[in-house]
């Protein structure tokens, strides 16, 4: 595996390149052209100077987070295929720079829900966190109005105010677009995107919806193994393949995310390990209370040592990243995206990544 921080660029981003590369094991950056629009085609000439920026401090981009899909696409709209092609042109322009992985989702309107950004937990650190009941109280529209004053000044990733502003018109969009219509959307823009993606030798890696269910009665599909790997049927190419997201799989207790990982070997491009910890749950074991949590196993609900066990076992050679983080000592940045936690993450998986390699290696040694 590859350690990597996610790096929002330099006019974005409170975390310096200067910064990551001093963290012990990362080499390399996930990143992303933060102020381009949905549907528009990224340049030769921005991505080589994004590369550039990234290769002069001593790092590399290990990938793009995310090249995102335009709303149009998702739900089948008249005006998909040249947004298509705009996306091609894009894949095309990112594996003339020699960038081979893209992170994307095919979540309607919102990227990720949380009602909380800067919840107090008892060590004084802040954690983004999500009550169903808020869910249930809230109209969509307002949705960026309960946390936007926690977001310290930052443009959330799937949360920019041009998409907020339409919020409403995108709900009657997707009214009575049903899950079966989500999987169809997919399904013909993958088809679209292989040959560029065969011809750059490009993995797409989707990334589940966050939480794992419908949220505001919108379709969900990136859900469970069941789904990601009928996503895979539907389109089977080694390219089409998934970002192994812990935490937002994860929301759902009932899967199983060692025994998911193993399910999708060779077809995992990319990780992302965190820890949740669940506080309440409904009748049916639901979750309707659950919060992040430090990387730590002890500290939330999931068996990291696992997780990455399960990692190991399979051969996955791919970037990895520490997701969200507490703020902790002090720190102001962009909720989930700091420093300081996100780094101790990167220095928790990396050591969990020795033990099990040695762990495997000295079994080996003694057969």
């Amino acid at each position: 595996m590859e350690m990597t921080l996610r790096w929002y660029g330099s006019k974005f981003d409170t975390v310096t390149l200067e910064q990551i590369r001093q963290i012990p094991g990362v080499h390399g950056v996930i990143t992303t052209l933060y102020d381009t629009e949905p549907g528009e085609v990224w340049s030769r000439e921005r991505i080589r100077a994004l590369k550039d920026e990234v290769e002069a401090a001593g790092l590399r981009i290990a990938g793009i987070e995310s090249v995102n899909v335009h709303e149009d696409i998702k739900l089948g709209k008249s005006t998909r295929d040249q947004l298509i092609d705009n996306y091609i042109a894009t894949l095309r322009n990112l594996g003339e720079e020699d960038i081979h992985m893209v992170c994307y989702n095919f979540m309607p309107v919102f990227d990720w829900t949380r009602t909380e950004l800067a919840r107090r937990r008892p060590d004084g650190s802040t954690v983004l966190a999500y009550t169903q009941k808020a869910v249930d109280d809230l109209v969509p529209e307002d949705m960026f109005a309960s946390i936007s004053g926690d977001m310290n000044g930052s443009v959330m990733p799937g949360w920019e105010p041009q998409r907020l502003a339409h919020v409403k018109e995108l709900f009657e969009e997707y009214r009575g677009v049903t899950e079966e219509d989500l999987f169809a959307n997919l399904k013909y823009f993958l088809e679209r995107i292989m040959p560029v993606c065969n011809e750059y030798d490009i993995n797409m890696a989707i990334h589940p919806d966050d939480p794992a269910w419908s949220v505001f009665g919108l379709p969900r599909i990136i859900v469970n193994l069941e789904n990601i790997q009928r996503m895979m049927k539907m389109v089977d190419d080694p390219h089409n393949g998934v970002t192994f997201c812990a935490g937002s799989y994860g929301t759902n207790p009932k899967n199983d995310l060692p025994g998911m990982i193993r399910a999708l070997k060779g077809r995992i491009h990319f990780a992302h390990v965190r820890n949740l910890k669940f506080n309440k749950f409904d009748n049916e074991g639901n979750p309707i209370d659950f919060e992040e949590s430090a990387h730590l196993s002890s500290d939330g609900s999931f068996d990291l040592y696992e997780i990455v066990k399960a990692l190991y076992d399979i051969g996955f050679e791919g970037p990895i990243r520490p997701d969200h983080g507490r703020m902790i000592w002090g720190e102001v940045a962009m909720p989930g995206y700091g420093l300081y936690d996100r780094a101790l993450g990167a220095a928790y998986i990396n050591g969990l990544w020795e033990a099990v390699e040695k762990a495997s290696s000295s079994l080996r040694s003694s057969e």
